[in-house]
């Protein structure tokens, strides 16, 4: 069986634990964080000390981004991540862009405001960390403004996964934001999905 670990309240481990749901699957999770990423067992398998890891059989992997594909290829779902090229290469350049430019956008914001990090107290790199999340949202409102239904085009696939969670976050961490209606849309359109609702706007940022 697929093992999971990771904590729940973790936005990557989250990705995975939706596509899970989505594709209906089994597994085991466990909640593994802290000094538990700091064991030479967790190392053996992670030498990054980080989550989620997904165990499948003599298998193991990590990276969110690509625990979710494997998941989605492992059992054919090309709707989610189409394998003709063109289509598969804009749900992976959405999913890059999430995991390359969007993250490094919110993180010191959100560790500032919402983990209340010591560290991470400057007024103005909050500043600049809102400001920069705010234009990256824009980015992607401009976009959906143009497909009118998801990320790729019309139909749901991987990319609304791993940016949907992003944008929880961002509607839940307490700062200024924008008037962003197609994003706000879209957001609309993900909340008919039970597993968003499980995964990702459950109360958790």
């Amino acid at each position: 069986m697929l093992k999971l670990l990771g904590r729940s309240n973790s936005i990557n481990v989250r990705k995975v634990l939706w596509t899970l749901d989505e594709l209906g699957l089994a597994f085991e999770h466990e909640e593994s964080a802290g000094d538990d990423l700091r064991t030479p067992a967790f190392l053996a398998i992670n030498p990054n000390a980080m989550i989620p890891v997904l165990l499948d059989g003599e298998l193991v992997l990590w990276e969110s981004n690509t625990i979710c594909r494997y998941l989605v290829g492992r059992e054919g779902r090309d709707d989610l991540l189409p394998t003709a090229p063109v289509a598969r290469a804009v749900v992976e350049q959405w999913m890059d862009w999430q995991a390359g430019e969007l993250n490094y956008t919110w993180s010191y914001a959100f560790q500032s405001l919402v983990r209340r990090n010591p560290e991470r107290q400057d007024p103005k790199a909050v500043a600049h960390s809102i400001a920069s999340w705010n234009r990256h949202m824009g980015i992607l409102d401009d976009h959906l403004a143009k497909t009118g239904a998801f990320i790729a085009g019309p139909s749901f696939t991987l990319a609304d996964i791993v940016i949907g969670l992003a944008t929880y976050r961002w509607t839940m961490t307490p700062i200024e934001r924008p008037a962003l209606p197609a994003v706000e849309a879209w957001v609309t359109r993900l909340a008919q999905r039970p597993p968003y609702l499980a995964h990702a706007a459950n109360g958790k940022p």
